[in-house]
């Protein structure tokens, strides 16, 4: 994929004492896909990092071992078989993963089998400044879970994913650009950053959350389709349950695949 000029070689050495990570499913990577620190972040760790976006274009994150307690190196990245997000439209990314079980038609309540179409940016109430949004999300993140700094040359927070070659949505969506660039359109409507990554856990901060129920069932509709587990692995049974407890209003939204 197009991706910035790799900043990371030549900055390694002021950053604190950490991995350049290049390890892909295939064998090394021509150039670092990201750095990680040796040390657990804190709660202003993230913010700490946000600097060096500006000065360099490294986006960012908080990365964990998860559940499977492994770091970067072992998470199978794939960045050669890994497209650009803006070749992709994100509705059509959506539409095309948008497969309901017929026999389970309750979770899609209150819509039915056919793709409802994206959700509109949400109108009623300003969000507040993304990154302000972001630091304060990675610091609940830091304080909820051990998480590592980390810096990847990426064009915006949503091409993380994709500039790594991420693996954690494979059984889903076997390109991760298609991923980024839903992310790319949740950036533009919703102010979301990437702000956590671990083998198969996605977390993003929401600066303009939607404010209606109405409009939380749209966005849930896409996170559906985006991430089915969400709801067939959770207590939320329906579209409609889910929207209420983990999307109105939320500042933070988190995504787990099987």
């Amino acid at each position: 994929m197009a991706t910035l000029p790799n900043q990371l070689p030549s900055l390694v050495r002021a950053l604190p004492p950490g991995t350049l990570v290049d390890t892909t499913a295939d064998g090394s990577w021509h150039e670092p896909l990201l750095w990680y620190a040796d040390g657990a972040a804190t709660a202003d760790t993230w913010r700490q990092l946000l600097p060096h976006r500006m000065s360099s274009g490294l986006q960012p994150l908080l990365i964990g071992g998860g559940h499977r307690d492994e770091l970067p190196e072992d998470w199978e990245l794939d960045p050669d078989h890994t497209t650009y997000p803006g070749d992709h439209d994100a509705e059509e990314v959506l539409a095309g993963l948008w497969e309901p079980d017929p026999t389970e038609p309750q979770l899609l309540a209150p819509f039915g089998a056919e793709w409802p179409g994206l959700a509109p940016a949400p109108a009623s109430v300003p969000g507040v400044d993304p990154d302000e949004r972001a630091a304060e999300t990675a610091a609940q993140l830091a304080g909820a879970m051990s998480v590592r700094a980390a810096l990847v040359p990426a064009r915006r927070s949503a091409d993380i994913p994709a500039a790594i070659g991420w693996s954690g949505p494979v059984n889903h969506e076997h390109d991760v650009a298609a991923i980024s660039s839903v992310l790319r359109s949740w950036e533009d409507r919703f102010g979301i950053r990437v702000v956590g990554l671990t083998f198969d856990e996605l977390f993003v901060s929401v600066a303009s959350p939607p404010t209606t129920q109405e409009e939380a069932e749209a966005v849930a509709a896409e996170h559906f389709a985006f991430c089915p587990d969400n709801l067939t692995q959770s207590a939320h049974r329906s579209i409609q349950a889910y929207a209420e407890k983990v999307v109105l209003g939320q500042p933070a939204w988190s995504f787990w695949w099987d």
